[in-house]
């Protein structure tokens, strides 16, 4: 039950509401301009326009505002504004139109940006999907698609100042493996361009971040599918994958930074990876960085995913109790890249209200886009709120999809798998 619900109703005269008062409008969503239907008043534009609404009295909530109102709960309050409210003005209802029109296009425009980079990664993994079918059949025409896709994805990253980040819809199932490369390549991608890789570092670090995983398909799928703990031998016959990948990887005809990658992404900077153990140096930087790319999307997306972690456990366990297995400068830079909350994320807004981050920006990671949660508004119309124009309203915490009533639930649709594709910044002015 969010807040609203539970707080004791107290009633003030629309004429004593003032600036500090935490309001919570009894109105529908069409009713009023504002983004929320509860928030503390900061402005005399806020007030102003609220006083514009035709209502005779408000509903507060003293414990969230920042003002001490005189008003004392009501008895039996009604359920909505009490007595003799005053329609609207034709102006008023003409201001709240218009604000409501340019919210519903914005939203609208977001939805289409999302929708473009859900295009596009679907694309993608056709491609990878292709590329994992043919590396035996026809390894040039795949070593050519593979480096036309990362040729395609880099132009957008570098040719453009900014990009956003976006949250995909949940895929088909059997459509794992292919997904994991799509989501590894991003990422290695714009955390390549995070360290300042030049142009041709990066097109190899994309290139092995396509086939990093090439050699799981020579491991049989009941072994590499498997949820139960592997035996002792099906676990030495998944870590060859590394091995086996980085001779197809050869017999393709791949650069050998390329097929070092291949080899070295399960090496740890502690030495405790394999299939070497390898430490420090020896492991080239391209390897350090699928690597670490390749640690975050296993820990989101196992194989069984009820192990799944939401993606800011994933980064805090990655910092806090795996640190020594990578590169500090690339886990610092990745953290920044993703933000504190990165995409998938269910969390806690000042407002009290629950949302989901669906898109950041990696120039403002701590200012992302989300889906807000109100019962008042349907799934379909939901609020994407941009942090970034809401200077007040900002994330309290993270917290696990499973604490989510059913309600919020279903209205937010947690992923059970994170997927990840950015675009060229298209958000509305």
């Amino acid at each position: 039950m969010s807040d609203d619900r539970c707080a004791e109703a107290v009633y003030v005269d629309i004429h004593e509401l003032s600036i500090g008062m935490f309001v919570i409008l009894e109105l529908s969503w069409l009713q009023h301009p504002f983004t929320f239907n509860s928030f503390v008043v900061r402005t005399e534009e806020q007030l102003a326009t609220i006083r514009s609404l035709g209502l005779a009295k408000v509903r507060i909530d003293p414990r969230r505002g920042m003002t001490s109102p005189t008003a004392q709960p009501e008895a039996a309050a009604p359920a909505g504004p009490s007595t003799g409210p005053v329609p609207p003005s034709d102006e008023a209802s003409a201001a709240i139109a218009a604000a409501k029109a340019w919210r519903i296009e914005q939203n609208r425009i977001l939805r289409a940006s999302m929708g473009a980079a859900e295009r596009k990664a679907a694309k993608a993994a056709t491609v990878l999907r292709d590329i994992t079918k043919c590396i035996h059949s026809e390894p040039q025409r795949v070593v050519a698609s593979a480096g036309a896709l990362v040729d395609d994805v880099t132009s957008t990253l570098l040719g453009n100042s900014e990009v956003m980040i976006h949250l995909l819809n949940d895929h088909a199932a059997g459509e794992e493996v292919y997904y994991h490369s799509l989501n590894v390549t991003m990422l290695a991608l714009l955390l390549g361009k995070a360290m300042q890789f030049d142009a041709e570092m990066l097109r190899v670090a994309g290139i092995a971040a396509i086939f990093h995983d090439i050699g799981k398909e020579e491991v049989p799928y009941r072994v590499r599918s498997k949820t139960e703990p592997l035996t002792h031998a099906e676990a030495d016959f998944l870590r060859q994958h590394c091995a086996i990948g980085a001779r197809l990887a050869t017999q393709a005809g791949l650069p050998e930074a390329v097929v070092g990658a291949i080899l070295q992404h399960h090496e740890n900077l502690d030495g405790s990876g394999y299939p070497d153990g390898l430490a420090g140096e020896a492991i080239t930087p391209v390897s350090r960085l699928v690597g670490v790319v390749n640690a975050y999307d296993n820990l989101c997306n196992p194989v069984d995913v009820a192990k799944a972690l939401t993606p800011h456990e994933a980064l805090s366990i990655m910092f806090a109790k795996r640190k020594g297995w990578f590169d500090p400068a690339m886990l610092g830079k990745l953290i920044h890249v993703l933000g504190v909350y990165p995409p998938g994320s269910i969390v806690k807004l000042s407002t009290g209200a629950a949302a989901m981050v669906v898109s950041i920006n990696p120039a403002r990671p701590l200012l992302p886009m989300l889906i807000v949660y109100d019962p008042a508004i349907p799934k379909e119309e939901a609020v994407i709120l941009e942090l970034e124009k809401q200077p007040d309203i900002s994330i309290s915490k993270a917290i696990r999809p499973a604490t989510l009533t059913r309600e919020v639930y279903e209205y937010l649709s947690p992923r059970k798998r994170m997927t990840y594709y950015f675009d060229e910044k298209g958000r509305p002015t």
